[in-house]
């Protein structure tokens, strides 16, 4: 039984070991392709920054830097993919927003979005402002604040702390509530929101997923669409105005 459990302590030491060390080449690699991008080696600095990519990190910083440099090198799709890439860990980052509204005047498509209701307006401009694990954490927040107040509440004496944490912590229960709503809210929309950036140069949307099939219309590099459905090597997409085609799935990158 010892030798089993010795056995388990080394290889968690191992593992954590592995795991440090690669944080370190990791750390290491970051702070050496940011002065490369510094030095305008922008190429290579975008070679470093995807090999620590593909040690499976997801950074906002990482992404944000990556699209940067892709920004400097002209190379439209990749740099709105990764600004969109950080946008999505920091919705509320101002460079990545300034930066990413900036690279989109470098696109082609001037697609006019459709008019959206009050609510949507509501979950865009605030709701989704935060990811629902953070509103998870602020659901957590005011249940502790109601367990609180109430235990205060039921061991008061006076009459008028009794008043105001009774009503304390009805409120608390009301914060609870909407931000329990905002998080199942913002959790939904992160399940069925599938978007994607389109990488090809310039490419036909087409009626159907079969290349005879007519062309509705064009799109071409860096512009954001959301994917409705996939047959075979075929997406279903629609854009911000509402009209919908297919694209073949090798055009475009999912985000």
């Amino acid at each position: 039984m010892k030798a089993v459990f010795k056995k388990y302590i080394i290889l968690l030491l191992l593992l954590i070991l592995q795991l440090t060390s690669y944080a370190q080449e990791a750390n290491k690699n970051f702070v050496k392709a940011n002065q490369l991008y510094q030095s305008k080696k922008y190429n290579e600095a975008i070679t470093l920054y995807h090999k620590i990519e593909n040690q499976k990190i997801k950074a906002a910083e990482l992404y944000y830097n990556l699209a940067n440099a892709y920004y400097k090198t002209n190379n439209v799709a990749s740099s709105i993919y990764y600004y969109e890439k950080a946008l999505q860990l920091a919705p509320n980052n101002k460079d990545i927003i300034f930066n990413l509204n900036f690279a989109k005047r470098m696109t082609i498509d001037n697609i006019e979005e459709l008019p959206i209701n009050l609510f949507q307006k509501l979950s865009r401009n605030f709701i989704q402002k935060l990811t629902y694990n953070t509103w998870s954490y602020v659901t957590l927040l005011f249940v502790a604040l109601f367990t609180i107040l109430f235990l205060l509440y039921h061991f008061s004496e006076a009459s008028i702390n009794k008043r105001i944490l009774f009503i304390s912590s009805i409120l608390s229960i009301l914060f609870f509530i909407f931000s329990l709503t905002f998080a199942f809210h913002t959790y939904k929309v992160s399940l069925n929101k599938k978007e994607a950036i389109i990488f090809a140069q310039q490419t036909n949307i087409k009626s159907a997923p079969i290349l005879s099939s007519e062309t509705v219309f064009e799109l071409h590099e860096g512009t954001k669409v959301q994917i409705l459905k996939s047959v075979d090597n075929w997406k279903k997409i629609k854009i911000a105005d509402g009209q919908v085609g297919w694209i073949i799935a090798t055009e475009l990158k999912k985000l």
